[in-house]
């Protein structure tokens, strides 16, 4: 007994299955209707987001020239001045004697001149006259010359004196901010010592801290995003302007600064937390849209169209990912053709068509 395996197909059946193979096979001799995408060149980066605060560009702590006590302080942290404004005093008391002291020996040095200048014309003229003598004139002369230099230190010491009474005042030295007051009045402070510390509201800058890594050379001059953190503050855009050439030891990170281009003119953004955002430049790389890529006996490959239209299997090399784009540093070249959306129903030599162009 003869069993059959497969069914044995009428005229007719057998009409129908060759008429779908060559329906299948015409269907496949027609154009694939894909997308198609221009291979190009862009520039590649990498995103580094920062963390850091916002200080003023110019900033000063302020003291006296000279130890004293504190008579006044007439500004508080968070007070405006102008350039010019008394900011804080010390007793003038021992400064103004001083002066006082000074005044009176210039004066004595100057009377002291006017006499050794008049003993000197006599000696020279009793000389011109032959009724005196050569030693007389230039003791006469020696002591002019003494007296001289006796007033010219006494006009050095007034000086010093004057200047010592101004700077009893602290004088703001632009227009600007207090952030920091840490003398009071009756305080005794030591020369060069701070009391008052002052900003300026001419620019602003942010300062982030940043660990050491490739390509943080090429921030220099780079735009960086800044959104404020703990503060209603619009998106502002930043430069950087500096990067620390060395490594704090402490914290193991680099300081960068960025100068804010367009900051608000607004005190309280003094100190506030930014969050920053550079993109650092790291070259040029071919660039793809992730549709593109696909894979071929086990690595990443693109379908490339070649001068008949048709599709050609090419093996790449990846670069990097990012949101949308695929950057290769290998396989294609700027000005060829891949196949985007589609490239699943291709095969080697499979004619395709631009479904947008329909070419």
């Amino acid at each position: 007994m003869v069993h059959r395996l497969f069914p044995v197909l009428t005229s007719t059946a057998y009409l129908t299955v060759i008429a779908a193979g060559i329906a299948q096979q015409a269907h496949a001799a027609e154009p694939l209707p894909v997308e198609l995408v221009p291979v190009i060149t862009s520039e590649i980066g990498v995103e580094v987001r920062l963390t850091g605060t916002l200080e003023a560009v110019d900033s000063v702590d302020l003291g006296f020239r000279e130890g004293g006590r504190v008579t006044d302080m007439l500004v508080r942290e968070g007070d405006h001045f102008r350039q010019g404004d008394v900011l804080a005093r010390i007793d003038p008391l021992q400064f103004q004697q001083a002066l006082n002291v000074a005044e009176a020996s210039l004066a004595a040095a100057v009377a002291t001149q006017e006499q050794a200048q008049q003993a000197a014309d006599r000696a020279q003229a009793m000389l011109d006259r032959g009724v005196g003598t050569r030693a007389a004139r230039d003791t006469a002369r020696q002591m002019l010359s003494a007296a001289h230099t006796q007033t010219e230190q006494a006009e050095t010491s007034l000086d010093q004196a004057r200047r010592s009474l101004e700077d009893t005042e602290l004088v703001a030295p632009f227009d600007g901010v207090v952030t920091m007051r840490s003398g009071e009045a009756g305080q005794v402070v030591g020369p060069a010592q701070a009391v008052l510390s002052l900003a300026s509201m001419s620019g602003l800058e942010a300062v982030f801290l940043t660990p050491d890594m490739a390509h943080l050379k090429d921030a220099m001059g780079a735009a960086a995003a800044l959104d404020m953190i703990d503060v209603e503050a619009p998106p502002m855009m930043a430069r950087v302007t500096e990067i620390s050439p060395l490594i704090d030891a402490q914290t193991g990170s680099v300081r960068l600064r960025a100068r804010v281009e367009d900051a608000p003119d607004d005190v309280s953004l003094l100190g506030a937390m930014v969050r920053g955002r550079i993109v650092l430049s790291v070259g040029e790389a071919v660039e793809i849209p992730w549709t593109a890529l696909t894979s071929g006996e086990g690595g990443p490959a693109v379908w490339v169209l070649d001068e008949a239209k048709r599709a050609e299997l090419r093996h790449v090399e990846i670069e990097r990912f990012d949101d949308g784009k695929v950057f290769l540093s290998g396989g294609v070249e700027p000005g060829e053709v891949v196949v985007a959306a589609g490239s699943q129903m291709l095969f080697p030599g499979r004619e395709v068509v631009d479904v947008e162009s329909g070419l």
